[in-house]
């Protein structure tokens, strides 16, 4: 809760002790309209913005009293910028985060997507697989069913097949299938130390954006729909989206519940 006195490296080690999708770490703020700045690390590297440890940090701040307890808006300092939190309070509040600017970039050939991932072409839907980057560089695949979405699998030697000494940078793969009420989905990222995420917000607000794009969700300002995500590492999260104006035009909000299931002490 309060990382001021660990340096960079000793956040990268601890990260690399705790060997979860992403570890944070708390600092006072230095943009005078956050609440508290967040730094956060995967096993191997620092991440500049993401999902899942933002709403879990902002459910921690709040219980810890770093805001009020019945704040329904804060902001979290993030290397990407702001980010801004909305809390719906209840007996179990729903904690939404609105995804940061999306970028488009690099499109891949789905063949090459295939083969990457262990799967036929033909499981691929017939649209292009594009990076896009909402502060976490996510290659975003589409695929037929469900089983295709179960079968597929990333490692190291996959990722060398998609960059084929293209790119240096890192991404995540998200593959989907669409679903009336959203998506079934699954993340890999091996080279950031995560084999297979259970739940990836900032990849699911670039998702919705997707989707959008290619006809596979409505449109409409005010569209809510759920990505599940983990079912098949036996982790299954659901993340809910909320799409504010024509296609997302005054944002994409990614939201979901947050429950405590551990409480310890590191002696450093």
């Amino acid at each position: 809760m309060d990382g001021s006195a660990i340096d960079e490296a000793l956040m990268q080690k601890i990260a690399r002790e705790m060997n979860l999708a992403e570890t944070t770490f708390v600092l006072p703020f230095e943009n005078p309209g956050c609440d508290a700045r967040l730094r956060i690390f995967t096993p191997r590297r620092e991440l500049t913005f993401a999902g899942h440890p933002t709403i879990g940090t902002s459910f921690v701040v709040r219980k810890e009293g770093l805001v009020p307890y019945d704040c329904v808006e804060l902001w979290l300092e993030e290397k990407i910028g702001p980010v801004q939190i909305f809390v719906d309070d209840g007996a179990c509040p729903m904690f939404w985060l609105r995804t940061p600017p999306i970028a488009e970039g690099k499109i891949f050939d789905r063949s090459v997507c295939a083969r990457a991932l262990g799967l036929e072409t033909d499981d691929l839907l017939d649209i292009p697989p594009e990076i896009l980057d909402a502060g976490n560089p996510t290659l975003l695949i589409a695929l037929r069913d469900e089983g295709a979405v179960d079968r597929a699998w990333l490692d190291n030697a996959g990722v060398r097949i998609l960059k084929d000494g293209q790119t240096s940078e890192p991404f995540c793969v998200f593959v989907f299938s669409a679903r009336k009420e959203g998506a079934y989905s699954r993340m890999f990222a091996p080279e950031y130390g995560v084999p297979e995420d259970p739940a990836t917000g900032s990849s699911t607000g670039p998702l919705a954006a997707f989707m959008m794009k290619h006809g596979l969700l409505a449109p409409e300002p005010g569209t809510l729909f759920v990505s599940e995500q983990g079912r098949k590492m036996c982790r299954r999260s659901l993340l809910h989206v909320k799409v504010l104006g024509e296609q997302g035009a005054n944002g994409i909000l990614v939201g979901g519940y947050v429950t405590a299931i551990a409480e310890g002490t590191l002696t450093i």
